[in-house]
């Protein structure tokens, strides 16, 4: 499939309105450089890459959104349907190919969601080993096309495959990160503001490590309305267990497997979630999110090269720094175990 524009021209003879439907003014100059252009390139089409390019077009993010996937039909289609939209949203122009990344060029932010879907029965090693397959023809052209992105993978089992794609760009690990905790750590927010009747964004809590049943909550640093929780129940001495914390904490890992289990698929949480991070980023925020960063050297994490969610600062750069949340001795241990975790799977890969 050739790439694809939103023509201007019309008819037989194409006859390019663009240049003859406005007269310019006198004594003009060219625009000024300091007007910047932002570029987001999607890979993936499916789901949750086109939940990702409708938050991130309504949200009035990019100047030009392109869309990269391996099914022609399809791409073209999920990019007309956008385009047909245009009288509703703001201006932004959207590219598609399923096969030439030159649409990807000179983007700031490069969104990678594509990922091979598991064969029943199959191993967890095995679709990974397809998933690094496929990496090697999605990697290396959009870091070619876009030396100086932020490349951030949403495909699963993102820590993992976050190592995969560093390794396969060559870019400093400033710029490589993924979508990690982020969601995680929005449905423990979410559980815990629906059980006190506040509002989510009043919560401050994190959920790091894998993005998978390894995960941390981190208890021990929760807030509401800037009121540590644990202290404040202890202070008024009101009991709780940990096994109603580990509960809550797998109602948070188990939150993607029911969405799937009622819909086939999650979408729209992930949507707005990387639209955030894409916000922080392009806009030079300089939020804290908990991202699959490289976490060696953090919290003991010594034992190799291995990519975990941990609290940091994003800006136009990528990740300024991690941020010094405090941990338990518990917290730290349960992070290391899931660092070896995945370290574990990470040494069959053979990269």
């Amino acid at each position: 499939m050739h790439k694809t524009y939103s023509a201007s021209s019309l008819g037989p003879g194409g006859l390019d309105l663009s240049q003859t439907f406005f007269r310019p003014i006198h004594n003009t100059a060219p625009p000024s450089p300091t007007n910047r252009h932002t570029k987001i390139t999607v890979v993936g089409a499916g789901n949750v890459g086109m939940a990702i390019a409708q938050t991130v077009l309504t949200q009035d993010l990019v100047d030009e959104i392109a869309l990269i996937d391996a099914m022609p039909d399809k791409l073209r289609g999920e990019m007309l349907d956008l385009q047909h939209a245009a009288a509703f949203l703001p201006r932004t122009t959207i590219l598609a190919s399923s096969s030439d990344y030159t649409v990807t060029s000179g983007s700031d932010l490069i969104v990678v969601t594509a990922g091979a879907r598991q064969i029943p029965g199959e191993s967890r090693l095995n679709l990974l080993q397809r998933n690094v397959a496929l990496f090697r023809s999605i990697i290396p052209e959009v870091a070619k096309h876009s030396p100086d992105a932020i490349l951030m993978v949403v495909s699963n089992p993102v820590d993992i495959l976050t190592y995969v794609a560093w390794k396969m760009s060559g870019f400093p690990s400033n710029r490589v990160i993924g979508s990690g905790t982020n969601l995680d750590s929005s449905r423990f927010r979410f559980l815990l503001a629906d059980h006190l009747q506040v509002n989510a964004q009043d919560v401050q809590a994190y959920v790091v490590g894998e993005h998978g049943d390894s995960s941390v909550a981190l208890w021990s640093s929760i807030s509401v309305g800037g009121v540590p929780i644990l202290s404040f129940l202890e202070r008024q001495q009101i009991p709780y267990e940990e096994e109603m914390l580990e509960n809550i904490r797998k109602t948070v890992v188990d939150g993607a497997y029911e969405v799937i289990s009622l819909k086939g698929y999650t979408s729209w949480a992930i949507g707005y979630s990387v639209a955030n991070l894409a916000r922080t980023i392009l806009r030079d925020q300089r939020r804290i999110h908990p991202v699959s960063v490289l976490a060696k050297g953090f919290y003991g994490i010594d034992g190799g090269d291995v990519f975990l969610s941990l609290p940091v600062q994003l800006s136009r750069g990528g990740v300024v720094g991690v941020t010094n949340v405090h941990m338990t001795d518990v917290e730290v241990q349960r992070l290391r175990a899931s660092g070896e975790t995945l370290l574990e799977l990470q040494s069959q890969l053979g990269i």
